[in-house]
């Protein structure tokens, strides 16, 4: 019960990695703010099975891409549990295309979900915390495609890398604050997002190539982020976690065989 008496928001938290993390830390004990976009079919079921199995998890409604729904998903927190301790920030969403073609107005939106969206979430919690003069942890899940160029990804690589470097910064400005500012980079995880671009059979067939010879889950993000958001984690800030069961290195299994 690592996160006993935290009160945490997870920020598109109804499904898949947010979903993940949302059970993690209400499982180490933490009181849950879930939030998802408006309109959000899986939210309600997620929150009751929170509550199920965990206790404590209000939802809202809000669509974190924007500074109003950032201050409603803020506000509802703060109405329902008087304070925020932690924030989990994981809305984003990616469409493939070449370069080429991409769509600007679809590069602008991705740019908005994860990476101006991000800001707003945080500034607001930050600024929170730094008003109550208390310390905080703020977890960005970014991706591993923030660090590795892959074809047809052009708007999310360049999101997630915006949101690794703005989340170096926030850790800089806030030490003095006592708020740890940390990024998960998730490599190929199976979610509902995934299996709208691949079939089952597909999915199985590349799980076999990956190095730990599965796709990731959402528990195993979630895992990562319950770690951060403790206090075994009160030295770590600024600090970029791969949690990618070795995707970076994929390209060394063939050689890692025949050594």
């Amino acid at each position: 019960m690592r996160l006993k008496d935290k009160i945490a928001i997870v920020t598109g938290g109804a499904r898949g990695i947010g979903f993940g993390c949302a059970k993690e830390l209400a499982k180490e004990g933490a009181a849950i703010l879930l939030a998802d976009r408006p309109g959000s079919q899986e939210l309600a079921g997620a929150a009751d099975e929170i509550r199920s199995l965990y206790g404590k998890c209000v939802s809202v409604e809000a669509d974190a891409f924007t500074r109003s729904g950032c201050e409603s998903v803020l506000a509802a927190a703060l109405e329902n549990y008087g304070r925020v301790d932690v924030l989990v920030s994981v809305p984003a969403y990616n469409r493939r295309a070449s370069f080429l073609e991409y769509d600007g107005e679809v590069f602008e939106g991705i740019l908005k979900s994860a990476l101006l969206g991000g800001f707003h979430m945080s500034q607001l919690v930050s600024r929170h915390l730094v008003e109550t003069g208390r310390p905080g942890r703020i977890v960005f899940i970014s991706s591993i495609l923030g660090e590795i160029p892959n074809a047809r990804c052009v708007a999310y690589s360049a999101a997630k890398a915006g949101l690794n470097m703005m989340s170096r910064t926030m850790a800089v400005e806030l030490f003095q604050h006592r708020i740890n500012v940390n990024v998960i980079e998730p490599g190929w995880i199976d979610t509902p997002g995934e299996r709208d671009h691949y079939t089952d059979e597909t999915m199985a067939e590349e799980a076999k190539k990956l190095p730990w010879g599965r796709m990731g889950t959402g528990e195993d993000i979630g895992k990562a982020a319950a770690y951060l958001c403790s206090d075994d984690a009160d030295y770590v800030t600024g600090t970029t976690l791969p949690v990618d069961g070795g995707y970076r290195f994929r390209q060394c299994i063939d050689i890692a065989k025949e050594g």
